[in-house]
């Protein structure tokens, strides 16, 4: 008999027939998951609008034609113009239906409406290949189209939002499986005693028709075991398919996430020592408390060569509270830091969890392309990437662990986890899979530093669709989870496969997904990748959800933009900028940051120097290629009336004197074809001039300063950025290394080059400026024109960094951190406070547009420790003077962080001054005045 490989799509000859496994389907448990033949993919440009009427969008019906919905199980259906449908199992009949368009499907073209007929059953029409076919009244075939099922899945099966015990759940007597599959035809659980054995069982689940939940119950608690669902179900591509497939809902996985297994994330050997009882920072009142880091669980510590050889790039290296990466990270929560942002760490698709490469690169130029060269030819295998690109949303992800393929037993077997040197009370979890212990021990070490956590949570899209071979949700339900264009194709607006949270499942997916994380791993805070593709009243609700786990606030942001399929509401109400107003969700705002960096995120070319920011020159430092077309002055002046957008916390209802001599509300000044405040309170509002994409501040600042500017200016100008977000209201937000002056080597988007573009110095020796032209893929430019520009600065020696402008800038960004924390001033909780105490003195017509003060009165406000503060932020490159008048009898002081001997800008402290009311800033400098 010919053995049976079983492809990722092994298209079935025989009728499946439903009881008990066979022989055979323990063969195909065995099998490998091969990539899938190619296969056409054929339009689906009709829509189930719910479960008994399709909408045929574009569709011209002449007298005597007909449309019908034809089936097969066996997904064997032919329809040829001109012939009659073939390989039909049977046909529906449709009549006209009158329904209005549901408010969901308004972006669907205007088309004819059909209802099913009485008599049919939709739920068993959906697990077979459907066809809708334009007949002429003889039954010839005329057009043809395929169905996108969503609306019929979200109607019939409405009641699994309700279900709560997704996955596998393993107890002393019974062992329950639970996977939404409504489509299959037949799901049968492969089990596994261990991570790469053989299938030791095989066994068939039942649905559960209300819910279309398939389960199985088996006796005994089955912890360790891994397993995998066997899942016979008809796909667009393949027609009627055999996937072998991971749970969606898997909290463990063997290396590479090629098998769930079975744990219970409860069991006392998943906890670290203490980990029940360990307190967590209550630092944060309110949302306008947190200053947060980002940071890169593998960039943290790779280069750090006082962590352990074999934690370096692992959760385990924050478990050392003596290594240079922890001291930085204490000192700055001394200073004032607050939260720790995670780039993605649940499981990712792009780096391999066993075997990864380490590329040789070489000593090379500091304008050579040969380091990006030694990086690119491992880029795929190498074991660095940023992780936007999620498999499995509800497991630590394993190449951060120091054993990822160690799976969860609840049983020794003799291993333990490393425990020497660290401060995280460390436990000896034998068989316990290290991926969940050491990520919870990351957690406690955090914690006990003082710092709240939080997670870049990617909902957004998946790494794979499809039948492809890392596919997993649409692998069990076809056509449901991602988000389809008008023909029935995957949008890909985010860069990858897009997810529809529209729809019931896929939205209750991400909720509960957050909610694991805030329970099982004490997640604090969350920030939410292209956070506008989700709709508003989802993330509503997971924001209830994940308070309700926590007991607390658990603080919500998110990438607000608005572009893409569903920009401007056309499928649902975003959660972006302008449609999260009073929702308590930030979300991150390009005002300021635009303003102060100049030009936009996606410029390119001689662009990227020519078009300055407020920070780096506009008008008043210009470069040479700036010079040549130089801008005009009230471009400057607009730049720093939107700076004081960005201070004022972009809130709608500000009022502010523009240089026009116009007092508004800055939801009534334009920022493009948007209002420049969007925001109704100050926790909707992230404020930041750098984060992990784009280039770094001190790059894009080599490219828009003039060439001569020093190394000592250029560590001022990037302090200034951080003094920007410091002293602006609403959340804090800075990108790991911003005050060490972080440099990747001009490289626009590091997502995926390697450690060598990553690197963080935490001796503070280097800020890795001029370590090569940044990877081709993404810096080459129209006609090479980014790479030349690229090429010139790297090459200028004089750009780089000494050590002794990194510890200014490190020092200065930590007195930043401590003036911020120093009074609630800086971080008023409401609107209606800073419409009450924050105003611009200097601003409004005939205004000096390179100095920008903020004042903001403290009297009356608990704990405000200062009668009133006032801020200014000088970016010309000599001193500048502010009158005013209003302020003559007022004994203004510095700061006490800014003054005396222990200041780090001793130019502030020496030269900064106030004096009946005049207010004295030197060149390039940040001050901040006091009434005690």
């Amino acid at each position: 008999m010919p053995s049976r490989p079983l492809l990722c799509c092994m298209v079935l000859g025989l009728t499946l027939i439903a009881g008990a496994a066979r022989a055979s389907d323990l063969d195909d448990c065995n099998a490998e998951v091969l990539a899938p033949s190619p296969a056409a993919r054929p339009a689906a440009e009709a829509y189930w609008l719910d479960a008994r009427t399709v909408q045929w969008p574009g569709l011209k019906l002449e007298g005597g034609e007909r449309v019908r919905l034809y089936h097969a199980r066996a997904a064997g259906l032919k329809a040829l113009a001109g012939d009659r449908v073939t390989g039909a199992d049977g046909v529906v009949d449709l009549t006209p239906a009158k329904m209005t368009l549901p408010a969901r499907f308004r972006f669907i073209g205007d088309g004819p409406r059909f209802a099913i007929a009485g008599g049919a059953d939709v739920a068993a029409l959906l697990r077979e290949q459907l066809m809708l076919v334009h007949e002429a009244a003889d039954g010839r075939v005329i057009g043809t189209t395929g169905l996108q099922l969503p609306g019929a899945l979200d109607d019939l099966y409405a009641a699994a939002e309700r279900v709560t015990d997704f996955g596998a759940h393993p107890a002393k007597a019974q062992t329950r499986f639970a996977v939404w599959a409504p489509t299959a035809q037949r799901v049968l659980l492969c089990r596994h005693a261990g991570p790469e054995s053989p299938a030791i069982a095989v066994d068939a689940m039942r649905l559960d028709a209300a819910t279309g939940v398939w389960r199985a119950e088996l006796p005994g608690d089955l912890s360790g075991q891994s397993y995998r669902y066997l899942v016979d179900v008809v796909s667009p591509t393949h027609g009627r398919v055999r996937n072998l497939v991971t749970d969606p809902y898997s909290v463990a996985l063997t290396a590479d996430s090629q098998r769930s297994v079975i744990a219970d994330l409860t069991s006392p050997s998943l906890k670290p020592k203490g980990w029940d009882a360990v307190p967590r920072p209550n630092r944060v009142k309110s949302a306008t408390d947190q200053v947060i880091y980002e940071l890169h669980v593998r960039d943290f510590s790779v280069s750090d060569t006082t962590v352990r050889p074999e934690w370096r790039g692992k959760y385990l290296a924050f478990t050392e509270s003596h290594t240079d990466g922890m001291k930085h990270l204490q000192a700055l929560t001394k200073a004032g830091l607050t939260d720790v942002h995670l780039l993605p760490v649940f499981d990712l698709a792009s780096v391999p969890e066993r075997g990864c490469k380490t590329p040789t690169v070489p000593e090379a130029a500091a304008d050579s392309e040969a380091q990006q060269a030694a990086v690119m030819a491992v880029a795929a295998d190498d074991c660095f990437n940023w992780g936007y690109d999620p498999w499995h949303f509800n497991v630590p992800e394993g190449s951060y662990a120091t054993d990822p393929h160690e799976p969860a037993t609840g049983r020794s077997r003799g291993g333990s986890t490393p425990s020497g040197g660290g401060d995280a009370h460390l436990a000896s979890p034998g068989g316990a899979m290290r991926r969940v212990v050491e990520f919870r021990q990351m957690v406690m070490a955090l914690h006990k530093a003082g710092l709240r956590v939080g997670m870049d949570m990617v909902y957004n899209h998946m790494s794979a669709a499809g039948q492809a071979q890392k596919s997993v949700l649409d692998r069990l339900v076809p056509g449901y989870y991602h988000r389809l264009n008008a023909k029935g194709e995957i949008e890909r607006s985010t860069c990858c496969d897009n997810t529809a949270t529209e729809h019931r499942m896929m939205a209750k997916l991400m909720i509960d997904s957050a909610a694991l994380w805030v329970r099982e791993y004490k997640i604090d805070s969350m920030r939410f990748d292209l956070m506008g593709h989700q709709p508003h009243e989802a993330m509503e609700r997971l924001q209830k959800r994940v308070n309700a786990e926590a007991g607390r606030p658990v603080q919500l942001l998110g990438e607000g933009w608005n572009f893409g399929e569903v920009a401007h509401g056309a499928r649902f109400v975003q959660a972006s900028q302008l449609s999260l107003n009073g929702s308590g969700i930030g979300t991150f705002s390009d005002r300021g940051r635009d303003a102060a960096r100049g030009g936009s995120a996606g410029e390119g070319g001689d662009d990227s120097v020519r078009r300055q920011g407020w920070l780096n020159g506009l008008v008043y430092a210009p470069n040479a290629l700036a010079a040549s077309n130089p801008a005009k002055p009230e471009e400057l002046q607009t730049a720093a009336d939107m700076i004081r957008v960005g201070l004022a916390g972009s809130l709608r209802g500000f009022e502010l004197t523009t240089w026009r001599g116009e007092k508004k509300r800055l939801d009534a000044i334009p920022y493009g074809d948007q209002p420049a405040g969007f925001a109704s309170q100050p926790s909707e509002v992230v404020n930041y001039v750098e984060n992990h994409d784009n280039q770094t501040l001190f790059d894009i600042n080599t490219l828009k300063l003039p060439r001569d500017t020093s190394r000592e200016d250029r560590a001022r100008v990037q302090m200034l950025g951080a003094a920007l977000v410091a002293f602006s209201q609403g959340i804090a937000y800075f990108h790991a290394g911003q005050d060490i002056l972080r440099s990747k080597s001009m490289d626009r988007n590091s997502y995926d080059s390697g450690d060598w573009f990553n690197r963080l110095d935490w001796r503070y020796q280097s800020n890795h400026f001029g370590t090569g032209l940044p990877p081709k893929q993404d810096n080459f430019g129209k006609d090479g024109r980014d790479w030349e520009l690229a090429r010139e600065r790297l090459a200028d020696a004089s750009i780089t960094p000494t050590s002794a402008e990194i510890a200014w800038a490190r020092d200065v960004f930590r007195d930043l951190l401590k003036i911020r924390a120093s009074t609630p001033l800086l971080r008023l909780p409401s609107a209606a406070e800073i419409r009450k105490r924050v105003s611009f003195p200097g601003s409004g017509a005939g205004q000096n547009p390179v100095l920008v003060a903020t004042r903001i009165d403290g009297r009356g406000l608990a704990g405000a420790r200062f009668k009133a503060m006032l801020t200014l932020i000088n970016v010309s490159p000599e001193a500048q003077r502010l009158t005013l008048a209003e302020e003559a009898g007022a004994a203004w002081r510095l700061h006490p962080v800014q003054r005396g001997a222990h200041a780090a800008d001793q130019r502030v402290a020496r030269e900064a001054k106030a004096v009946h009311g005049v207010f004295e800033v030197p060149a390039r400098s940040a001050a901040v005045f006091v009434l005690d």
